[in-house]
């Protein structure tokens, strides 16, 4: 089935990333991590926000002690929408200063795992984490130089991870104490076709690939099977995150991150908000256990 993605928001993001629709206020939240900027659309009303950060922000998700828990780059904080201020919960990696976080994903238990990568996207140093009521754990999975997702699956069991230059979706178990066990490969995309970004996982099992500069999203079955692609007006596809009334919108952050001047002439819509009827519901976002 072909599916046809619509523009949502012209927005023009540098690096639009972290997708993810909170249910409380029925709108879409976003970052763009290069230009330090928090977003808000409500594709119902058209109502449009936007914040500032302190520093590059790879995402912010829903708290259940109220506003958000946003992944800056030195740590996580908590982010209050209504007085727009950050304040730090726990520094993370403090010792490498040349680390971001990136991407970041709740489960249904209300942990918060998410990654941490060498800002000049070259270096091995980027590593997974889980938050959980205050505390923070390393997870065993390390030495990436960009990570992207977690996703988690729906019953909470299994965590996907990307290692985008490496182009590759691996998959490992939770294990009841929050460790992973060991990873095994699920997908792995020739750099040719793109580079894997931001995993979504939806109701039925199935994993949902971003590609940047590949110019589409691709459906894979938990074994790894391809069963569909949607495609975009621009290259830099970096995640979908489901949403509206019945979760079955699919609501995609895009990127002019490394194009050239002449590639942007040639994609108009580079950095906007697309959206698309995934054919599917997605999960609900969990929020975090602060």
């Amino acid at each position: 089935m072909s599916r046809q993605a619509h523009l949502v928001w012209e927005i023009g993001a540098a690096l639009g990333e972290g997708p993810v629709w909170v249910e409380r206020d029925q709108a879409l939240w976003f970052v763009d991590i290069k230009k330090r900027q928090v977003h808000r659309v409500d594709p119902e009303s058209g109502d449009q926000r936007s914040w500032e950060a302190p520093a590059q922000v790879g995402f912010v998700l829903p708290a259940k002690g109220g506003g958000f828990i946003a992944g800056l780059q030195g740590g996580l904080h908590r982010f209050d929408p209504k007085k727009g201020t950050f304040s730090l919960l726990v520094a993370v990696e403090p010792d490498m200063p040349d680390n971001r976080l990136n991407d970041g994903v709740v489960d249904p238990v209300g942990r918060l795992w998410f990654g941490t990568m060498d800002d000049t996207e070259r270096s091995k140093t980027g590593a997974f984490y889980c938050y959980y009521r205050g505390k923070l754990m390393r997870t065993n999975v390390a030495s990436i130089s960009i990570t992207n997702g977690p996703a988690i699956s729906p019953d909470g069991k299994m965590l996907y991870w990307v290692d985008t230059l490496g182009g590759t979706i691996s998959a490992c178990e939770i294990w009841g104490d929050g460790q992973l066990g060991p990873s095994q490969l699920v997908v792995r995309i020739d750099p040719s076709e793109g580079h894997p970004d931001g995993p979504t996982v939806d109701s039925e099992g199935c994993i949902w690939i971003s590609l940047f500069a590949g110019w589409e999203t691709r459906r894979y079955s938990p074994a790894g099977e391809l069963l569909e692609r949607v495609r975009f007006p621009v290259a830099n596809i970096t995640k979908i995150a489901f949403g509206g009334a019945d979760l079955r919108t699919a609501f995609a952050t895009t990127a002019t991150h490394l194009l050239k001047p002449e590639q942007l002439d040639q994609q108009p819509l580079a950095g906007s908000v697309f959206a698309f009827s995934a054919g599917v519901t997605g999960i609900a976002c969990p929020l975090v256990e602060d």
